[in-house]
């Protein structure tokens, strides 16, 4: 007796069970997904004292940010090709791979490189997910319900997140936060390949040379911004060179995806406004928002001296309302249709909050920084949800893979791009203000190895180095010591609070000009099938 065919999901032309495999699994991924972005930049401040790299901070996040970057480039097209199915499989895999190696890594280089590879493999999980929706669902309605509801695994991570890794930095070590999401990564693989394949039909021809192009532009560009004023001074030969090969690559992907069959940025998308409108403020919003999420951590342990739990539940709220504004947010689009008013408002409070972060110091209360991050969550909340459907409708369907990895690109580069330039800023600050605030009784009874670890501020945030420091001041007078050890400890703290001061002004400019661009976003209609 032949079997019945399953009868398709309301709102759907696959069957319930395919539905409910399909999104099982991106809400599975989205889950890993955030519970990494929720847990490693409040955990990273550690990461960095133990593993002497304060002075690649920076670092830590740029660089696997560039990986995330280029996996959401790399993810529209492939899925185009393959299918959605077998490149989520192929990136859960890598990202298992990265999550081993960030574990067991050595130094703080190998942690970074590690970190790259795991970024790499989730850099295609966010746009996918939310392709896999513009796939699955017919119309603006159904999509914009479950667009709101991927929220929930995406923010569920945000309520524990932060705490937990500052728990786990704390009383357990900072390699716990990989090891225990290795069997979710597994679980997840399992379920993803029972979802369905999901292919476009576009023509099996990867754009390799447009691949290798974007992958050099991009490299060259966070690597000479990443050297800019740390280890070159912003006018040597090899940031110019570097910015002057990013440039030159740029131009040769442009040229090249121009002539390409199957290009992974089609040209197309520059002549719609809609999308260059919210791809550009996207990057914009999220280079301001690193200065949330990266460095005010680091203001709260490094100026403030907070436990990396404290600093955990504080910026908790952030994670919670950037999370779960989405949900209300998909449902009254669904219903209304209207957006400008929506993603006009979340900007607004983005550069407000920015700019009262300019005036944090180590006097800073608690509450001021558990209000400025709950705006900060609510304004930026707002904003992904609105961006997905409203791409999903401006674009071609044959676009739509490219479109979402074209977005997520434009915003990974932003978060990759951020660190370089504000770490730059940062580091300059910091030790021009610590040579002026430096006790000069400290150049007497230092050697040059000592004067040179001031240089980094992971002496605030490590007790051994805290404990090399003070045994390293000691003088025959115990009182004269502890003195000595107390100002250049003040010293220390007042110039990153200095340079901390300089990543949030970078952070105020960068989110008024996302406010300033998003005024000029076109209205267009929501209601019509993704793609259409």
């Amino acid at each position: 007796m032949t079997k019945a065919p399953q009868q398709p999901a309301a709102g759907s032309v696959f069957s319930k069970k395919q539905v409910l495999t399909a999104m099982s699994s991106i809400f599975l991924g989205y889950f890993i997904y955030s519970y990494f972005m929720q847990t490693l930049n409040n955990a990273t401040p550690r990461m960095a004292a133990d593993l002497k790299g304060m002075s690649l901070y920076s670092w830590s996040v740029s660089i696997p940010s560039l990986g995330l970057a280029l996996g959401t480039l790399l993810a529209g097209k492939l899925s185009d090709i393959f299918g959605r199915r077998i490149v989520l499989l192929v990136s859960m895999i890598i990202a298992l791979l990265g999550t081993i190696l960030s574990a067991i890594s050595p130094t703080f280089i190998t942690l970074i490189a590690a970190r790259t590879l795991l970024f790499l493999g989730l850099g295609t999980v966010a746009p996918l997910c939310y392709t896999v929706i513009g796939d699955v669902f017919i119309g603006a309605s159904d999509r914009g319900r479950w667009v709101g509801l991927l929220n929930i695994p995406f923010g569920i991570p945000t309520l524990f997140g932060p705490y937990f890794s500052g728990w786990i930095v704390d009383e357990v070590g900072w390699r716990s936060i990989f090891w225990w999401v290795l069997p979710l990564l597994l679980l997840c693989i399992v379920v993803m390949y029972g979802m369905p394949a999901l292919i476009q039909g576009a023509v099996r021809k990867i754009d390799i040379i447009g691949a290798i192009l974007v992958a050099a532009a991009s490299a060259c560009l966070i690597f000479g911004l990443s050297f800019a004023g740390t280890t070159y001074p912003w006018g040597s030969k090899e940031v110019i060179g570097l910015l002057a090969l990013a440039i030159i690559f740029g131009i040769f992907f442009l040229k090249a995806e121009s002539k390409a069959e199957e290009p992974f940025l089609d040209l197309e998308l520059f002549k719609n406004r809609p999308f260059m409108t919210a791809a550009t403020a996207g990057f914009l919003s999220f280079f301001g928002m690193t200065g949330m999420t990266l460095y005010f951590p680091l203001l709260m342990q490094g100026v403030q001296g907070m436990s990396a739990a404290k600093s955990g539940l504080i910026i908790t709220p952030f994670s919670v309302c950037m999370a779960f504004i989405g949900v209300p947010t998909g449902f009254l689009l669904a219903r209304t249709k209207r957006y400008k008013g929506l993603i006009i408002a979340g900007y607004a409070m983005l550069a407000i909050v920015m700019c009262v972060m300019i005036f944090f110091s180590k006097s800073t209360p608690v509450l001021i920084g558990v209000a400025v991050a709950t705006f900060c969550g609510i304004g930026l909340g707002v904003i992904p949800t609105i961006n997905t459907l409203l791409i999903q409708a401006c674009v071609p369907k044959k676009l739509l893979g490219v479109a979402m990895g074209a977005l997520f690109f434009s915003i990974s580069l932003g978060m990759a791009v951020a660190p370089a330039i504000q770490g730059s800023a940062m580091n300059i600050k910091y030790s021009h203000m610590l040579k002026t605030l430096m006790p000069e009784a400290v150049m007497q009874v230092t050697d040059a190895e000592t004067l040179k670890a001031l240089a980094d501020p992971d002496a605030l945030l490590s007790k051994t180095e805290m404990d090399r420091l003070q045994e390293a001041l000691k003088t025959d007078n115990v009182e004269e010591s502890q003195a000595l050890f107390d100002q250049t400890i003040d010293a220390i703290r007042s110039s990153l609070e200095s340079g901390l001061k300089m990543v949030f002004i970078i952070s105020a400019v960068t989110a008024l000009l996302a406010f300033l661009l998003i005024l000029t976003i076109p209205v267009i209609p929501m209601d019509r099938p993704a793609g259409e």
